[in-house]
């Protein structure tokens, strides 16, 4: 993620819609049965961008908890009027950790309710009347007389300072007193109960007594995440993921795992065992748009590699991690690692990233990563995956090289890379990338190539115009049926145009991309695995739009975007099934999308059919060859008449499903496609 120099190459003349036809004949062959659709076919593709992780699906409230980020106060501010405090300073002097090297230190001279500071959170700490939070601090008490820490969470009475200092009075939400201090580093944590809910608070930590206290790793975690877990995942962001039904998670990204540069590229060794000792980097989106600059954003890794496959796996979905090929982002420093002869797996074992790291270092850091979700217990790797509490093996299948690498400079590194990881874990499956155009000649040279070296995956990626989606349903129908599967890996359709701050979540995105969708299904011989992107955005913190789930601090909702994407995962059948229109029309011709499946477990029939029309349309569907019919079956319908429709934190179910019952008499159906509707209808029925 994401193709940022798209634009031009997807430049077309686009066709507007066009008068609907009164009736359509849709004939699908339930007794001529396709090729099986994969249990990976849809799934999602996470990248830290938009708030994704930190202030998003990882649920720490407290932003810069260890002070290790380059400006070692982001998110802190002194109590306005703090001359209570005489001194304060970020110190290195006998740290708890090397890892974690840097703390806060405070004295104050005179006792005063006043004698602190207070910590933003991400856009403010949501918290919620009644529930339960997890204060936690490694504290250490030097010279003079501290009696402990006074540890408030409070509603500010105004916006927030944009100077040093933060407004010392506030709404008191909840408070606790931390004791028993000591001279040397220890953990202390107490739980708070807020008496009120906020969007935007803010915790505020004070020392009783006077003289010099030293805070790090300052967290307030809330006790309601996902499965319970003390490090967990935000629940209500989690369950919108569950709801998917995903076959997949890609993870960490998109231009995360490239990085600017090398140094500032995703090291996946750095983001596991103890949080506390993740050391936190600049999030590589911070400054890139000058629209949404956004310095603030550091990536802390109290997500890391470990929970990422426990949520692929809590969510059922295969684990996809993409790692670097030894290439920096070449929409920026395009940064490159020497090629060695040694070419991989014989380099040696790399715990923490080089100076000047060669291909080797990327070759190795991708064999440690395979050996550290499958390893046994007896191996380097796959002890530390014990030793964090997964005894049991995580069963990885699947491992992207690259993530969407251009030009001869990729291809040169992925064979080295690809041919090392084969030669230790044959039965990997290995996904290769085509770069971030659908389109042209540095696409089609890289898709014979590794056609040639016979890839097993290809990820492609189109960020595009809705129209582009609708007129490309059939790109995949002349596809080579043997050789290398698809990865659509990122997709979305562009409101304004490719990377506007103006995109939005609307209509005919949303259902241009169902569309498109229908021609990934009716293609499941080739197509084997897609994901839209990006996955998740902060309302107050985002850099990237559109996106298929928003949130504020307190709330979530899905995109229409991500009601088409749920309905294909949750009704993704188990084979394809032919399906001719009328008067062998194309499917897409007047505006009429098609697509359909056999779900064997359920004994069902699935049709999906998309009608890009502003008059509602009667189709006559012939489930030609279906055996013991049902005597009815049910419709999943999204539509709206406003092309130009959002769904909101305000109006979250603006767009959403809705579900209603039909009669089937026989094995010819007539239905009626409301305008501009993506409807999904389920017929009991054997092939």
């Amino acid at each position: 993620m994401f193709g940022l120099g798209l634009c031009g190459a997807l430049t077309t003349n686009l066709v507007h819609a066009q008068t609907a036809s009164p009736t359509s004949t849709i004939t699908v062959q339930v007794n001529k049965p396709g090729a099986p659709v994969a249990k990976t076919m849809y799934g999602l593709f996470f990248e830290d961008i938009n708030f994704g992780a930190d202030g998003g699906l990882y649920p720490e409230l407290v932003k810069n908890k260890s002070f290790e980020t380059d400006d070692r106060l982001i998110g802190w501010k002194g109590i306005k009027g703090a001359s209570a405090l005489s001194t304060y300073t970020v110190s290195s002097q006998q740290p708890i950790s090397e890892k974690n090297s840097h703390f806060l230190r405070l004295t104050a001279t005179t006792a005063s309710p006043d004698a602190g500071f207070v910590n933003e959170g991400f856009r403010g700490m949501g918290v919620k009347e009644g529930a339960e939070y997890t204060f936690s601090v490694y504290a250490r008490r030097g010279p003079g007389n501290v009696g402990g820490l006074n540890v408030t969470i409070e509603e500010p009475a105004r916006a927030q300072a944009s100077g040093p200092e933060a407004p010392a009075s506030g709404k008191v939400l909840a408070t606790a007193k931390i004791t028993g201090l000591t001279n040397e580093w220890k953990k202390y944590s107490v739980v708070l109960k807020p008496s009120a809910t906020a969007a935007k608070a803010r915790l505020k930590l004070t020392v009783d007594g006077t003289g010099t206290l030293d805070l790090d790793v300052v967290s307030l975690f809330p006790k309601n995440t996902w499965m319970k877990r003390e490090n967990g995942m935000r629940a209500d962001l989690v369950q919108l993921l569950k709801d998917m039904n995903p076959g997949f998670l890609r993870f960490p990204g998109g231009c995360i795992v490239e990085g600017v540069t090398l140094d500032n590229r995703y090291q996946w060794k750095e983001t596991i065992g103890d949080v506390a000792s993740r050391s936190p980097i600049i999030n590589r989106w911070n400054t890139e748009f000058k629209h949404r600059f956004t310095p603030d954003y550091y990536q802390s890794f109290g997500l890391g590699f470990f929970e990422y496959f426990q949520l692929s796996e809590d969510l059922g979905a295969e684990p996809l991690p993409i790692l670097n090929v030894g290439m920096a982002c070449q929409f920026n420093s395009a940064e490159l690692a020497p090629i060695t002869a040694a070419g991989g797996p014989s380099a040696p074992a790399h715990d923490h990233a080089e100076d000047d790291p060669t291909l080797d270092t990327f070759i190795q850091d991708a064999l440690d990563l395979i050996e550290f979700a499958n390893g046994p217990a007896t191996s380097t790797w796959g002890a530390k995956r014990v030793a964090m509490g997964h005894p049991a093996p995580f069963n990885l299948k699947y491992i992207g090289i690259g993530n969407e690498q251009w030009g001869p400079q990729y291809l040169e590194r992925y064979e080295p890379f690809a041919k090392a990881v084969k030669a230790k874990y044959p039965n990997m499956n290995i996904v290769s990338s085509a770069g971030p155009s659908p389109g042209g000649e540095l696409f089609d040279k890289a898709s014979a190539k590794l056609r040639e070296l016979k890839a097993e995956l290809i990820d492609e990626h189109y960020y595009a115009k809705p129209e582009w989606f609708r007129e490309n349903v059939g790109r995949y129908d002349n596809y080579p049926r043997t050789g290398p599967k698809i990865f659509a890996g990122e997709y979305a359709a562009q409101s304004v145009a490719i990377g506007s701050p103006d995109n939005k979540n609307n209509w005919d995105c949303a259902i241009s991309e169902a569309a498109f969708m229908t021609g990934l299904e009716r293609n499941a011989d080739v197509v084997t695995m897609a994901s839209y992107a990006p996955l998740f955005a902060h309302v107050d913190a985002w850099q990237w739009t559109p996106d298929l789930i928003w949130f504020d601090n307190l709330k979530a909702y899905g995109t229409p975007n991500y009601y088409v994407q749920k309905l294909f995962a949750t009704n993704p059948g188990t084979t394809m099934l032919p399906v001719q229109l009328g008067n062998n029309a194309k499917n897409g011709q007047d505006n009429l999308f098609a697509s359909a499946v056999a779900d064997d477990k359920a004994g069902e029939v699935v049709v999906k059919l998309v009608n890009y029309s502003p008059q509602p349309r009667t189709v006559t569907l012939n489930l030609a060859g279906a055996k013991k019919l049902g005597k009815s079956g049910k419709a999943i319908v999204l539509a709206s008449n406003d092309l130009q429709a959002v769904n909101s934190i305000e109006q979250p179910m603006n767009i959403a499903p809705k579900e209603e019952k039909f009669a089937v008499k026989s094995s010819t159906i007539s239905y009626t496609l409301a305008p501009n509707s993506f409807t999904v209808l389920r017929v009991p029925g054997k092939r």
